[in-house]
């Protein structure tokens, strides 16, 4: 048997927005050590900075551009950089994003709106500005979105960060078709991972704090696909590479010890009558569809 080559990255260029902490940062660090040269992208100047540093110390090649993601402007700036400073861009990984968890009742406009424009216009903006430009240079190109369980569950308090999130899910359905003539390919990865933002759910919060005290991750945890930050960086690596050339459109739910491809929806039930239903129709045969029905609870919730 032939030994495979290892994954490399060496002469590509990245920029992964929201990578001065968490799952970006392991993103970022991964991609510089096989290669590529990141463009570093967060709201704090420091910690961009900082990972920028990080990067560089270890023999990489990296800059910070400091910049809340959203608008066409700062998404251009990105791109920019990435062309002025490395000459190219290969692979835009949009990770950037605000949490604001609140019921219904209670989630403000403000909130919502700072979650949806982080998430969904940043999403949007920094994928077309990157499309932009592999069409540009040509060769293709690749999109890493960065979904979430619960853009595909839901969960509780998250009405904008889930509906972002399952927007995000919807962008790869269209994109991967739009852009296949241009040998782009558009992933999203749906991370589970213990970060700050996982110590906002009761039952891991314990769990985050002694992975951060230098603890190891629970085997049951693992197994279940929630481990370290650094546990997801791989496939953020394996989508940027020529080896991924031909896996587009995908949701591929990774971390801990587990890997998963999500499923695209579907009609589960389908019948048909002909010249259609009236209400009072509906309300008889009803009773026939329940079965059918989907469950409005999570798995394992």
């Amino acid at each position: 048997m032939r030994e495979r080559k290892p994954v490399r990255l060496d002469g590509k260029v990245a920029i992964v927005t929201g990578s001065g902490r968490g799952l970006g940062h392991a993103y970022a660090l991964a991609l510089a050590a096989a290669g590529a040269a990141v463009v570093v992208n967060d709201l704090d100047a420091d910690v961009a900075e900082k990972t920028a540093e990080e990067i560089r110390g270890a023999g990489g090649q990296a800059v910070a551009e400091v910049c809340a993601v959203g608008s066409a402007e700062s998404a251009d700036a990105l791109v920019g950089r990435a062309v002025s400073e490395f000459g190219r861009l290969d692979v835009m990984c949009t990770n950037a994003g605000a949490l604001r968890d609140r019921t219904l009742v209670k989630v403000t406009d403000e909130e919502f709106d700072l979650v949806v424009d982080s998430h969904v216009r940043g999403t949007f903006t920094c994928g077309r500005a990157a499309v932009r430009r592999f069409r540009e240079q040509g060769g293709g190109g690749r999109l890493i979105l960065v979904g979430s369980p619960a853009g595909q569950y839901g969960g509780f308090g998250q009405t904008a960060y889930a509906a972002s999130k399952a927007a995000i899910i919807a962008m790869v359905r269209v994109w991967s078709v739009e852009t296949a003539k241009l040998g782009v390919t558009v992933n999203a990865i749906v991370p589970t991972a213990l970060t700050r933002m996982a110590a906002t759910i009761p039952s891991l919060t314990e769990a985050v704090a002694a992975v951060e005290a230098g603890g190891p991750v629970p085997a049951d945890l693992r197994r279940r696909g929630i481990g370290t930050v650094e546990d997801v960086a791989p496939l953020v690596v394996y989508l940027s590479s020529d080896e991924a050339a031909g896996v587009t459109g995908q949701y591929l739910g990774f971390g801990g010890d587990k890997f998963a491809i999500w499923a695209h929806p579907k009609e589960a039930f389908v019948t048909h009558r002909d010249g259609g239903w009236s209400a009072d129709q509906l309300a008889e045969d009803f009773a026939g569809f329940a079965e059918h029905l989907q469950s409005h609870t999570p798995p394992g919730r």
